[in-house]
Parts: structure tokens; sequence; C-alpha cells
């Protein structure tokens, strides 16, 4: 029998462009002889079922099911697509682990975790994964420009702690340029993680299970036209995404050792994709994402296709290892 999978996308974040658009791909790419597929729009102010004609359904949010032709249609999976918030923090793993629907993504605990930068890089420090200075603020507090700059130098990235896809960052070159970057962060996020620049090769890491093991996919190197791999960059093609990357076989290794040993301490789950930038032969960790984009031009798939993975598959593989 067909298992119903419910695709969730949107969010209440500025991400839910980009997430609507990774839905829909999942939404067209998965195998319909193999699964019934619902699209699931979630929004702050509705939860709706949109089927082939845009009509839409609410959800009911007591149990997550839907009401169509008479029945209540519920759901033997939940394919995670939401960028950011409720998607990538937490709040809908949490919400599908009290209602004990299974889902694609990593547990609720590892996407807050994930989600928050300042808490990801403390955590992983003891255990050897490196991390650029970095100076936190939250809202409120009293900004003392020289003593950020004394703490992570100039350039800097100010960025918003809890956010994706770009929004909130900004790069500093000069003291008097800081303040404004920190309210431009401060629109995305009460809380701003300042870092020192790191001048080297950023990489972007794709994790997952296959057969139950974690599984590294070939590395992406990330060369940006723009002054860093900002929102254009990104989604307006103002990079390249060079995969398999050009490194040396030593910053292979440890790149590749670094994001397994991140997946694996954090008992993750689910996709991950993890930036890093290399000072030298060592990989320093910016990031990273559980819910990565997975439209037919993002790095995870990229990546997929050059391990020998189509899209569908890459997405069929998430809801067999979820369901297994």
């Amino acid at each position: 029998m067909k298992k119903n999978i419910a695709i969730i996308m949107g969010g209440y974040s500025s991400e839910y462009k980009i997430s609507l658009k990774s839905g829909n791909v999942v939404y067209d790419y998965l195998n319909k002889d193999k699964f019934n597929l619902y699209r699931i729009h979630i929004f702050k102010d509705k939860w709706v079922y949109v089927d082939e004609q845009n009509n839409e359904t609410p959800v009911d949010r007591n149990d997550f099911s839907i009401p169509l032709n008479g029945t209540s249609i519920f759901f033997d999976c939940v394919f995670n697509a939401i960028h950011g918030s409720p998607g990538e923090d937490g709040l809908m793993q949490a919400y599908f682990e009290l209602l004990g629907i299974k889902h694609t993504s990593c547990g609720f605990y590892q996407a807050a975790l994930t989600f928050n930068k300042r808490d990801l890089l403390s955590v992983l420090r003891p255990y050897g994964i490196k991390a650029a200075p970095s100076y936190y603020l939250n809202l409120g507090d009293e900004i003392n420009e020289t003593e950020i700059i004394d703490k992570v130098k100039l350039p800097c990235f100010v960025k918003a702690n809890k956010s994706g896809s770009s929004f909130g960052i900004t790069k500093v070159y000069k003291e008097e340029a800081l303040k404004n970057a920190i309210e431009i962060a401060y629109k995305e996020d009460d809380e701003i993680i300042i870092e020192s620049f790191l001048n080297g090769t950023e990489v972007s890491v794709g994790v997952l299970k296959l057969n139950g093991e974690t599984t590294v996919l070939p590395i992406t190197e990330i060369v940006s036209e723009n002054d860093f791999f900002d929102y254009q960059a990104k989604y307006e093609g103002r990079s390249q995404e060079i995969t398999p990357a050009r490194i040396n076989p030593e910053q292979l290794e440890k790149v590749t050792n670094a994001a397994k040993r991140i997946y694996d301490v954090l008992k993750m789950t689910g996709f991950s994709r993890s930036e890093f930038i290399f000072i030298g032969n060592e990989p320093f960790l910016l990031e990273m994402n559980t819910t990565p984009g997975l439209t037919t031009e993002s790095i995870l798939p990229q990546q997929a296709k050059e391990f020998g993975i189509e899209l569908g598959m890459l997405f069929e593989y998430a809801i067999v290892e979820t369901l297994s």
C-alpha cells in the first residue's frame, strides 16, 4: 500500500519563498507511483493542504490530518522542506514527535541547537571543531565598538544568530559601519554573532544517512562573485559552485572527518549541509543547515548527483531511511 507523505514548505521566516520552491521540487521529483503526496503550506496565519488546482484545505493541527472527500487523511511520514522557523529550529520536529509522526529531518534538540550558530559552535568546540573568533550581542546590550574590534579585528562579519540564506549578514570593513550592520542583523533576530573574517577557500559539505551509515557527499567549493556568499551569490547566480571542490588530499580528509564527526556527535538524522573555510589545511566551521535547499540548483542535490544519486532517489532515500 502506498504511503501518505506530507511535504511541508513555507515557514515563518524570510526564507519562505525559497522553501516553497524546495518543497515543490520534492513534490515534482518524488515517485507518485510509490507515494501519495500532499503539499502542506505552513504559515503563521494558516496551515493548509494545497491540491493540484491550488485549492486550499485547512490542516487539523490537533492530529496533523486533512479532511478530504468525507474522510481524514493521516500521514505515514512528513518530508520537511521548511528553511528557517518553524521547520529548522525544532518547533515542527517537537510537534511531530509529540504526535508520533515520523519526519525526514533531525530531532527537535538537534534542530534547535544547529539553528543557533552561537550554541552550535560552543557545543562542538570541545570535540576539536575549529571556529572563527567571535563576539556575542543580544538586543538591548550596550554596543562597545572598540571592544568588539579588539576581539574579532577587521574586516568582520555581523550575523543574525538564528537565520539562514544570508539574511541579516553584513561584512564590515570600518568601525563606523559596525552599528548599522548590527541594526540590520537585529531585523532578523534578537541575538547576534560577530565573527572574524577568515580569508580562505570556502566549502560546503553535505551529509546524510544511507542504509544506516553516515555518508559524506562530494564536497562543493564556493567561489562568490560578490564580496562573500550572500543572498545574490546563493540564489541569483552570482557564484560558482564547483563539485568536487579543488582542495588538496589533506584538506579533503580533514573536512570530511570534521563533517562526519559533527553529524555523529550531534546524533543527527536526515540531511545536513555544513559550511567551512580553510585556513591553510585546517577547516573552520561557519554553520550547519539541517534543512538545506533542495531545488535542482541547490548545493546538496548537486553533490548527490556527483555521488550518483538523482534527485528523486535522494528524496526517496530520506523517506525510506525515516520509515525503516
